[in-house]
C-alpha cells in the first residue's frame, strides 16, 4: 500500500487507531492507480514531511484541477479519482475524492466529508438550472495529520476566486480549511446548513437519492453549460472592485 513511498512521507499511526479504511484504495478512491501515484509523488515531494506533502497536494488539486459544477457525473466512472485527474476539472465532490486518493497513495489517512451549503459563488445560468442556491452534499477531504482530523476544501481554483473577488482558501495542515462567510467586498459567500458526516468511501446511493429529491429536473450525468464562459461574462466588472464602472 505504501510501496515505493519516500521514507520521510511515512509516519507510524497510533496503536489504538484503526486507520485501515482511510488508507485503502476503493473503486472511487483508486489510490493505487499509476496516474494517481505519479501525480501524488510529483506534487507531494518536498520538505515538511507528512504535513508538507498534504499541503502541497491540496494546492495541486485546488489549482491544477479546475472547478466546474457542470462536470457532475453521479456514476463510478464520473467520480473515480483517476478519471477526475485525467479530465482536468471537477466539482467539490470529485475534487475531494481526487485529493483523498492522492493522500492515500502516499500513506496519509484521508476520508470524505459532506455538508449542505448555501453557495453564493455561482452563475445565473447555474442557479436557474438548479432552481435553488442550496447545494446538497458539498464535499471536502478530511486528513489525519499529527493525531487530528483536519478538514481541507480544495474546490475553487485561484483564478476563479480572483474573478469573483473571493479570498483563496488556504491550507496549512494544522487548521481546518473551510469556506469564508464573506467575499473581499463584504458580500455573503457561503453558509453551512447541515452536516452529513465523514466517510471512508463515497456514499453514492444516498447522494443520488437526495439529488433526485431536491433537483428533480436536473440531469447530473451530462454537461449542461460552460461554467468558465458564464463566469467571465458575469464577473467582467467585479474584478475591478466594487467601484468598477457599470
Amino acid at each position: 500500500m505504501t510501496a515505493g513511498v519516500p521514507p520521510e512521507l511515512i509516519r507510524p499511526l497510533k496503536e489504538q487507531e484503526d486507520m485501515t479504511p482511510y488508507l485503502m484504495p476503493t473503486a472511487f478512491i483508486d489510490s493505487d492507480h499509476p496516474d494517481i501515484s505519479a501525480f501524488a509523488r510529483k506534487h507531494g515531494a518536498g520538505h515538511g514531511g507528512i504535513s508538507g506533502a498534504a499541503v502541497r497536494l491540496y494546492y495541486a488539486v485546488r489549482d491544477l484541477n479546475r472547478y466546474d459544477p457542470y462536470s457532475i457525473n453521479l456514476t463510478l466512472n464520473g467520480l473515480k479519482a483517476s478519471n477526475v485527474l485525467k479530465l482536468g476539472r471537477g466539482w467539490c465532490v470529485s475534487k475531494a475524492i481526487l485529493l483523498a486518493a492522492c493522500l492515500r497513495s502516499l500513506g496519509i489517512p484521508a476520508r470524505l466529508g459532506y455538508t449542505d451549503v448555501r453557495n453564493h459563488l455561482s452563475t445565473e445560468a447555474l442557479r436557474k438550472m438548479m432552481k435553488t442556491g442550496i447545494f446538497r452534499w458539498h464535499g471536502y477531504t478530511s486528513i489525519h495529520l499529527n493525531g487530528e482530523w483536519i478538514k481541507a476544501t480544495p474546490v475553487f481554483n485561484k483564478e476563479l476566486c480572483e474573478k469573483f473577488r473571493l479570498a483563496t482558501l488556504e491550507f496549512n495542515g494544522r487548521e481546518d480549511s473551510i469556506y469564508q462567510p464573506f467575499d473581499l467586498d463584504g458580500n455573503r459567500h457561503m453558509e453551512y446548513l447541515a452536516d452529513h458526516g465523514e466517510f471512508a468511501d463515497v456514499p453514492l446511493d444516498t447522494m443520488i437519492t437526495d439529488f433526485k429529491k431536491y433537483y428533480p429536473s436536473v440531469s447530473f450525468n451530462r454537461p449542461e453549460g460552460n461554467f468558465e464562459k458564464e463566469v467571465d461574462a458575469e464577473t467582467a466588472n467585479l474584478q475591478a472592485g466594487p467601484h468598477a464602472e457599470k
